[in-house]
């Protein structure tokens, strides 16, 4: 006779009891291909500057399965999300699956404030992002537990505690790697829905990231503090967010820049100790007339200090330096019908870094135009999943052989878009 597993049975006997089955299932996806002018193949050139339309050369999937298990007044809540991504090349590609959320989260356990929810796992924690540029300008997300919206007064507090990497050390051959030096962890606190004037409320924030240490070993990296206010402003025709950042050490290069938002670039390195920075985010969507709708952008970066450099250029590598930088982008939509729209999208990204006293100096800077044909399932700005045809004019200002000998890019392409 076989044997029945008990854990199994149990765990049946206990989601029958208290769900039907109804599995939430979402997720978001987009893939394309394009074609370009020099060779180029597909492109993709600082998105979170100049905006995201007609400028992404990636497929990126995320699945997400969940469940909510009812008992009385509480509601237990699993959700699980497998993402991946890759560069669309080949019919079938290898590349890693990354569990990017499983957690569980339950409410109503404390009775006198239903609307708590306490929370374990790994998750998407209070994501803040610009849609039109895909810029996640506030993202803790990760492996922790917390509690989230418990009520003080008419306001929502919210306490995590979530790992943020580590930092490994090599003997002094460099062959073998030993346990990790370091631990880094983020405290997350949140305040929501500070009343402001009519239709509008204050988000606060703050992330303060911290390290352990082990094996005798010391952290060169100081603990740093991301704090953010976001102003949460509803229009009669749409909605506007402004957003206030600033950062020290590791926090501070990322506020002074639109790469690695959510990165904490200090583990195992002194370079970002002195560093600090800010920025200044104002986005929307708002209805310009009956047939337009327009999304927007406003950006400006800055910060002092800022150790190393991403792009890799030789004047700053290894050395400090200051940056100063503004964004611009804006995407009106045309609506030709409940389905079919044109959109466009405009984008300028530009700013200058300034070392060793203010004798080395570097500009920076490029544009970008996209205007595409798409079909939506529905008319709104958000309607999706979304089908589209792009054409998409690149230029860097200050380069004049980034693409292949050229300053400017042409590049066509076709594209979708859903979440679910």
């Amino acid at each position: 006779m076989k044997k029945v597993s008990v854990i199994a049975a149990a765990v049946a006997a206990t989601l029958a009891a208290g769900s039907a089955f109804a599995v939430d299932f979402n997720g978001y996806f987009r893939a394309g291909t394009g074609i370009s002018g020099n060779g180029n193949g597909d492109m993709s050139v600082n998105k979170n500057g100049v905006g995201r339309l007609g400028n992404e050369n990636d497929n990126y999937y995320e699945i997400g399965l969940a469940e909510d298990l009812k008992t009385g007044d509480q509601t237990w809540r699993i959700e699980s999300m497998i993402a991946q991504g890759n560069n669309g090349s080949v019919g079938w590609e290898d590349g890693d699956f990354n569990v990017a959320q499983f957690a569980v989260k339950a409410k109503g356990l404390i009775a006198s404030d239903k609307d708590a929810t306490m929370w374990a796992g790994k998750t998407y924690y209070q994501r803040k992002d610009i849609h039109i540029s895909d810029f996640y300008f506030l993202n803790t997300s990760g492996t922790g537990g917390g509690i989230e919206n418990l009520s003080i007064g008419d306001q929502k507090l919210s306490l995590a505690l979530i790992q943020d990497g580590d930092y490994k050390v090599q003997d002094a051959d460099g062959k073998d790697t030993k346990v990790d030096s370091s631990t880094g962890y983020i405290f997350d606190a949140r305040l929501a829905n500070i009343g402001l004037w009519e239709d509008a409320a204050l988000e606060l924030a703050l992330a303060y990231n911290f390290a352990t240490e082990s094996n005798d070993q010391k952290e060169k990296a100081d603990d740093g503090v991301l704090v953010t206010a976001i102003v949460q402003q509803g229009l009669s025709n749409g909605f506007n967010q402004t957003v206030l950042q600033y950062g020290t050490k590791g926090y501070g290069v990322q506020a002074a820049n639109f790469w690695g938002a959510g990165a904490y670039y200090a583990r195992g390195t002194e370079a970002f100790n002195d560093a600090s920075g800010f920025r200044l985010l104002n986005w929307g969507v708002v209805n310009l007339a009956q047939d337009w709708e327009m999304g927007h952008q406003l950006a400006y970066l800055s910060g002092s200090d800022i150790g190393g450099q991403k792009s890799g250029s030789s004047l700053y590598t290894g050395k400090q330096f200051d940056i100063d930088q503004y964004s611009v982008v804006v995407r009106p939509m045309y609506k030709w019908n409940d389905t079919m729209r044109t959109v466009f999208e405009a984008g300028y990204n530009a700013g200058e870094r300034i070392a060793d006293g203010g004798v080395a100096k570097e500009d920076f800077g490029n544009a970008k135009f996209t205007v595409a044909q798409a079909w939506a399932m529905g008319d709104s700005w958000w309607a999706r999943p979304e089908l589209r045809v792009y054409g998409t004019y690149h230029l860097d200002t200050e380069n004049d052989k980034v693409f292949d000998g050229d300053d400017t890019e042409f590049v066509f392409g076709i594209q979708a878009e859903a979440w679910w």
